[in-house]
């Protein structure tokens, strides 16, 4: 055989032997990636815990602000209106809301103070001096005229005094019932007045919920969106056997609303006991059955069946296998299943926490 042949033949035997190797090598990297694939990527969720907590299941019941000093100011004496105070006006107590014509009033006084010479013109002096015009009648000391005209020039300086028509107390002027130039009867009214700084609410309940409310019960008064805290003051102790309701008085701290808003009170509706709460989210509910998703220490998911009750605020009452502290997936648990691992991130932090070895 020639040089040229023999190098040929090597050179082919050397090809055949890297040829065989190159696809052992090649199997062998395919048996391997197969044996051992890279981590699957655990899906993330949020949770959030099971507590057990008192219960405190309330009703809204409608009602609405009133005034504590809501009055019609009448008049004592009668007489011709000379001035009344507009519909709108604050007044302190003690200030003018009308004024009564005093003229003949005190034409008479006047009469009848130069009749009584040892009359005095001040109220308190006539006062005294009654009494004793009292004692000195029973002796017959005094004439029965001087005492009538003594007693007669007292209640003159009392209508007087009662032409003012005064407030009772603060407030403001939202109706008139008398204008000016009419003529006032004894015990007419004059003006509504409203003292809207001391405010409370109003509701009217069914006598079902009677036994749950108590003075002093805080309480939450809301309208609108707008929610302020309030205190039982009273319960009348009186249903109407018409309606079958009783009125409860709420007091606020800071009143917000004008007389005669329409508001909402939540009344407790049954007595307070403890329960085990989970948050809302929680909470898968479905035609045949309800379930939440636990979180095991070794950051699997189970599923469990409970029943669930009330709503407070942003839980719910369930009744179910579950312990206070357990780890309820609250998001990211709609395509979970049973078993599945999962990587968990705290609801206050957004930080995905380490994995329990497991």
């Amino acid at each position: 055989m020639s040089a040229d042949a023999q190098c040929a033949v090597r050179c082919g035997s050397r090809s055949h032997a890297c040829a065989s190797a190159l696809a052992a090598a090649a199997a062998w990297a395919s048996v391997s990636v197969a044996a051992d694939p890279p981590p699957a990527e655990r899906p993330v969720v949020e949770v959030g815990t099971v507590s057990v907590r008192p219960v405190n299941i309330e009703s809204w019941i409608p009602g609405s602000i009133v005034s504590r000093s809501d009055a019609r100011i009448a008049s004592v004496i009668a007489g011709r209106v000379m001035w009344i105070a507009d519909v709108g006006t604050r007044v302190g107590a003690g200030e003018a809301l009308a004024r009564l014509d005093d003229t003949v009033s005190r034409l008479r006084l006047e009469d009848l103070r130069a009749q009584v010479a040892r009359a005095r013109a001040q109220q308190q002096f006539n006062s005294s001096q009654l009494e004793r015009f009292n004692r000195l009648a029973a002796t017959q000391v005094l004439s029965a005229s001087q005492l009538e005209d003594a007693r007669a020039q007292r209640e003159v300086q009392y209508d007087i005094a009662q032409s003012v028509i005064r407030a009772p107390f603060p407030g403001v002027v939202t109706e008139r019932f008398i204008q000016r130039g009419e003529y006032l009867q004894t015990g007419a009214s004059t003006v509504r007045l409203v003292n809207t700084s001391d405010i409370e609410a109003r509701a009217t309940a069914a006598l079902s919920l009677a036994s749950n409310v108590h003075p002093g019960q805080i309480v939450t008064v809301r309208d609108h969106g707008i929610e302020n805290s309030g205190r039982v003051r009273t319960v009348v102790p009186v249903g109407d056997d018409r309606s079958r309701q009783f009125e409860v008085r709420v007091s606020l701290g800071r009143p917000e609303w004008l007389v005669g808003t329409p508001v909402e009170v939540s009344l407790p509706s049954a007595a307070v006991r403890t329960a085990v709460t989970v948050p809302r989210d929680a909470l898968v509910i479905r035609q045949n059955h309800s379930y939440v998703l636990r979180v095991t220490r070794a950051n699997t998911v189970e599923e469990l069946d409970v029943t669930p009750g009330a709503g407070i605020a942003d839980v719910v009452e369930v009744r179910g296998p579950l312990a206070a502290g357990d780890r309820l997936v609250i998001r990211g648990g709609e395509r979970l299943a049973a078993g599945q691992a999962v990587r968990v991130i705290d609801r206050t932090s957004r930080t995905a926490t380490p994995m329990h070895p497991g």
